[in-house]
């Protein structure tokens, strides 16, 4: 009944999983080949013309935009309910998705991308590399890509997204002083929506970014012993994957911590 095509390093489809996972919802996997760029083939962007995951499936009818889907699926399967009754709350929640979606996302892709998929790209032809970056229909996501295909950790991109980070850190402090969750008192889709971007903090060894928010590392360590987490997130990295990638985070932390101490 339900499809996610999706990829397990990407944040927007974790959080996805770990919604249907909270649900305890049934779902298939179609895994998307993202290195390779098969999310921009015919068939792909016949399902989501932005050709991103994650696509949701359900009942034949395909869901896009990943906080979108969120909702649906409190929509859907209100119950065990992950968002409040309360307009007000509704709206906190909404406006903290669109900072996720519209900084925090962007943000986490500068970061991700040099070290997870420019690899795989720097191994093929400019040619290639040209032609599958070209396929992307959105302008900012595809001069951003080419930035950083060509410039690496170097490009401005990254700098910009070490303090969007900072910054995220320091608005969930003054947040959870106030309240357990980002939700409000109960853990909710603000919660799910937020927790895979500290995954990438986690795979690359960067929790240092954490030292001095006491709150937001009681907020992690919460969010990493939930089950939904665990199946939805953690199981997906092995120890071989988890350890490649730790290393390649701490090659590029003093890259991050230089941007990082400028923001501070």
């Amino acid at each position: 009944m339900i499809t996610l095509y999706t990829h397990i390093m990407s944040p927007c489809a974790q959080k996805v999983r770990i919604v249907l996972a909270e649900k305890d919802l049934p779902w298939t996997a179609h895994p998307i080949d993202l290195p390779n760029k098969e999310n921009l083939q015919s068939w792909y962007l016949a399902l989501n013309p932005l050709g991103v995951v994650p696509t949701l499936v359900h009942n034949d009818q395909p869901v896009i935009e990943s906080s979108v889907i969120c909702e649906y699926l409190e929509d859907a399967f209100p119950q065990p309910a992950l968002r409040s009754a309360d307009p007000a709350q509704i709206a906190r929640m909404r406006v903290w998705l669109k900072h996720i979606d519209n900084k925090l996302h962007p943000s986490c892709g500068a970061l991700q991308w040099p070290l997870v998929m420019r690899p795989g790209l720097m191994a093929k032809s400019d040619e290639e590399q040209q032609r599958l970056i070209d396929q992307i229909p959105e302008a900012p996501r595809r001069e951003r890509q080419r930035r950083l295909l060509a410039q690496g950790l170097e490009a401005p991109d990254v700098a910009g997204a070490v303090k969007v980070y900072h910054d995220t850190i320091v608005q969930m402090e003054k947040t959870l002083q106030q309240q357990p969750w980002l939700s409000g008192q109960e853990f909710g889709i603000s919660d799910c929506a937020t927790a895979p971007y500290f995954q990438t903090l986690i795979q690359f060894d960067w929790l240092s970014m954490l030292e001095g928010f006491p709150e937001v590392s009681a907020w992690l360590d919460r969010i990493t012993e939930r089950p939904s987490f665990q199946k939805a997130v953690s199981e997906d990295f092995d120890p071989g994957l988890l350890a490649d990638l730790n290393t390649r985070g701490r090659d590029a932390w003093p890259v991050i911590a230089k941007h990082l101490k400028a923001n501070i």
